[in-house]
C-alpha cells in the first residue's frame, strides 16, 4: 500500500447492498484508517481527499464505474471495479471474491510483477459553443459517450453533422451518438453500431433512428473534431454518459473532441478476456448452447 495513500470506496447510493458490501470490505480487510467512503452521486464534494488518494474501489454497476469516472479522470487514479449491477463489462471482481482477491490491487505499486496491469481507456469531451460563439458555456467529459437528442420524448431532433470542420450531413433522428470504444457496447450498440474493442483509440458516429441523414455508423480517428449544431425548430439537450447535463439552444454548436484524460483500470485478465465477457455478458454465445433440432415429422 503506498504510504500516507488513501483508498476510495464509492458505492451506489440508490443501492443500499452496495454500501453495506464497502463497509464489509473496509472491516475486513482492516482498512478503517486508511480509507474513505463516498457515495457517487457525492464523490465531486470530495475532491480535496482524491488528491491524497492512490485507488479508487468502485461498489456497483457500469452506471456507478461511469460517475465515478468523471470525477476521478483528472487526478490519474485507477479504478478497480466489483460488480453489483446488470452488466459489469467494465468491473473486474464479484462480490464473493473481493475480500480475497483486491489485496493484490491494493498492494499493485509495490508489487509490480503480481500480474496486475493498468488499463487506459480514450475518454472524450463536449464543450458546448454559444450562438454567438466564443468560450463553451459548458464542457463535459464522458468514458462511454455524448449524445445530443431531443428534450421531448417520440421528437425529432435536427442537427447538421461536420467532422474536421468539413459539412458530413443533416441528421433528423431521435439522436445522435458519440461514443468511445469502451461506449460502443452500450447506448451506441443498441442504436445498431459496431462493437470495438475497448482499448481501442477511436470515436464513433452513431445516429439513432435516423429519418435523414447518414444512417450508418461512421468510425473516426481519434484526433477527429466532431461538430453538432441544434436547428432553430427544434428543441436538443446533451447527455454524458446517460447523465442529461443541460439543454442545447437553437444555434448552439456541441463540438466533441478526444479529453485530455482517460480512465484507468487495473486488470488481472489479458486483454484478449473483452471476447470472453462479451459472451458472458451480452449472451452472445446462447446460439451454441441451444440443443440440436431434430428431424421434423
Amino acid at each position: 500500500m503506498s504510504e500516507n495513500k488513501l483508498i476510495a470506496f464509492i458505492y451506489n447510493s440508490q443501492v443500499p447492498e452496495t454500501k453495506l458490501k464497502s463497509e464489509e470490505i473496509i472491516r475486513s480487510l482492516g482498512l478503517e484508517k486508511n480509507s474513505w467512503l463516498s457515495s457517487a452521486g457525492n464523490l465531486s464534494d470530495n475532491t480535496d481527499k482524491l488528491n491524497s488518494t492512490y485507488l479508487v474501489v468502485v461498489v456497483g454497476g457500469d452506471g456507478t464505474i461511469l460517475r465515478s469516472v468523471r470525477v476521478i479522470s483528472p487526478f490519474e487514479l485507477p479504478v478497480v471495479g466489483i460488480k453489483m449491477g446488470k452488466v459489469g463489462f467494465m468491473a473486474e471482481l464479484s462480490p464473493e471474491e473481493a475480500v480475497s482477491s483486491l489485496p493484490k490491487y491494493i498492494n499493485y505499486e509495490s508489487s509490480p510483477n503480481n500480474g496486475i496491469r493498468t488499463e487506459r481507456r480514450m475518454m472524450i469531451q463536449a464543450d458546448v459553443i454559444p450562438t454567438k460563439g466564443g468560450t463553451p458555456r459548458l464542457s463535459i467529459h464522458a468514458l462511454n459517450d455524448i449524445t445530443v437528442g431531443s428534450r421531448k420524448v417520440s421528437r425529432l431532433v435536427e442537427l447538421e453533422a461536420s467532422v474536421n470542420h468539413v459539412h458530413l450531413t443533416n441528421y433528423r433522428a431521435d439522436a445522435v451518438i458519440v461514443s468511445t470504444a469502451t461506449g460502443s457496447t452500450g447506448y451506441a450498440l443498441s442504436a445498431g453500431g459496431p462493437i470495438v474493442f475497448p482499448e481501442a483509440q477511436m470515436m464513433i458516429l452513431q445516429p439513432v433512428a435516423a429519418h435523414t441523414g447518414l444512417r450508418d455508423a461512421l468510425v473516426l480517428d481519434p484526433t477527429s473534431t466532431v461538430s453538432l449544431e441544434a436547428s432553430e425548430s427544434y428543441l436538443a439537450s446533451i447527455s454524458a454518459d446517460g447523465f442529461v447535463d443541460s439543454e442545447v439552444q437553437p444555434g448552439e454548436k456541441v463540438i466533441v473532441t478526444r479529453s485530455p484524460y482517460d480512465a484507468r483500470f487495473l486488470r488481472s485478465e489479458k486483454p484478449d478476456f473483452f471476447y470472453t465477457a462479451l459472451n458472458m455478458r451480452l449472451g452472445l454465445a446462447y446460439r451454441s448452447q441451444r440443443p440440436p433440432e431434430g428431424p421434423l415429422e
